[in-house]
């Protein structure tokens, strides 16, 4: 590896341990660390990558910091710089899922986390609070948003989330795209990397297909199924981990019933005090869904393994075949516009996750003034989450 790459990745392993915050952060570290200090690539570049990862599926922080490797050193340090990005954070999650779930600590976690979870609660409304504001801008985007939060509410079906995305999508491309605009330009995809794209899509037919067909009784079942479902979603988040919670909350707690409200909220808390992407916390889901269905030490390893690379992997490949030809893909006038009905319908998600999170706390004073204290820090200060979070430990544990 040449010194310039070995730099590189010394430079991601600083990225990887102070970067928290979610997305918008992490926008203002990246600039730091490879394009003011080292110039590893332009500002123009880095933007521009950013602006891929936010049209895009899947996680825009990584699958810009995987851009940014992939053009200092190609695919290989890009998959490296992938590991080095996610395994930390992923790890400290699984460990925090199993200390949950064994060694006879439940009620030790529920005294801890006693403030944390409304703190949780606050935090994704102050996110859709944000997202809403900045959306939610015309008559048809508050449409999309309350439409897609009633039906979410009402159908609680995992294939609602593809389908309102797609048709919010559509609605705003038809509709916001001024019609001297329309044509699409000719030869846009000579450059696509077919093999890639074939991949991309061969494993999620083949990842759906063993999971509709492996009998439950079968010991390999849950992870195949878990993978499966992680995939599926990483294949439709669009926003970041703003819209990570109501996908995940909906199916595994609301429909599948892998774990628990509170211990879904205590998960959630525990990334947003760590540094590093925030799908990490899908490792949680795994390994706790495993726990809950007599799964043993070995199979929660496995299933935050699963769940963290099935969520993260379509991101991945999206990124590394659409890349080389990002240029032209810019030019779509109605991929631009059909982002706007995106957005609105994602906003519907977290809103309709927000009420689903909150029906536990009910009429708790407590709770409430936790919640609505930390939306109101969040709103008028600069005290990050992950600050915030620390505070709430530190009182369930000392209270």
């Amino acid at each position: 590896m040449k010194t310039r790459q070995l730099l590189f990745v010394r430079d991601v392993f600083l990225f990887t341990f102070s970067a928290f915050g979610g997305a918008q952060a992490h926008l203002s570290l990246l600039l730091k660390y490879f394009v003011k200090n080292t110039r590893y690539i332009t500002e123009e570049e880095l933007l521009e990558l950013n602006a891929l990862a936010q049209v895009l599926p899947g996680p825009a922080s990584t699958q810009t910091l995987v851009g940014i490797g992939y053009k200092v050193g190609g695919l290989k340090l890009a998959i490296l710089t992938f590991l080095i990005w996610v395994i930390p954070s992923a790890a400290i999650m699984t460990f925090v899922a199993i200390s949950f779930a064994r060694w006879d600590q439940q009620q030790k976690f529920s005294e801890v986390l006693e403030y944390v979870q409304p703190i949780a609660l606050g935090i994704v409304a102050f996110g859709a609070y944000n997202l809403a504001r900045r959306i939610l801008v015309s008559q048809m985007t508050i449409f999309l948003a309350a439409a897609a939060a009633v039906v979410t509410l009402v159908l609680r079906n995992a294939y609602v989330f593809p389908m309102a995305i797609l048709i919010g999508g559509i609605i705003s491309s038809i509709v916001g795209t001024p019609s001297e605009e329309s044509e699409l330009r000719t030869g846009l995809f000579k450059n696509v990397n077919k093999k890639k794209l074939l991949y991309f899509i061969g494993v999620l037919l083949f990842m759906a297909l063993l999971g509709a067909i492996i009998n439950r009784t079968s010991p390999f079942s849950l992870p195949i199924r878990l993978f499966e479902n992680f995939y599926r979603n990483g294949i439709f988040i669009f926003g970041g981990g703003q819209v990570l919670v109501p996908l995940m909350f909906t199916e595994f707690v609301e429909m599948k019933h892998y774990l628990s409200g509170s211990g879904f909220l205590s998960g959630f808390a525990f990334q947003q005090a760590l540094p590093g992407p925030t799908f990490s916390f899908t490792s949680y889901l795994g390994a706790m869904s495993m726990k809950n269905y007599g799964y043993g030490l070995s199979g929660q390893i496995m299933g935050g393994f699963v769940a963290v690379m099935g969520i993260n992997l379509p991101g991945l490949l999206l990124v590394l075949f659409i890349v080389p030809f990002w240029e032209d893909l810019k030019k779509i006038t109605r991929i631009k516009y059909s982002m706007t009905g995106i957005n609105a319908v994602s906003v519907g998600f977290i809103i309709a996750a927000f009420l689903l999170l909150v029906q536990p706390v009910g009429l708790n004073v407590m709770a409430v003034a936790i919640m609505v204290s930390t939306f109101l820090i969040l709103h008028f200060t600069k005290i990050s989450p992950p600050i915030i979070v620390l505070a709430g430990i530190l009182l369930g544990y000392f209270i």
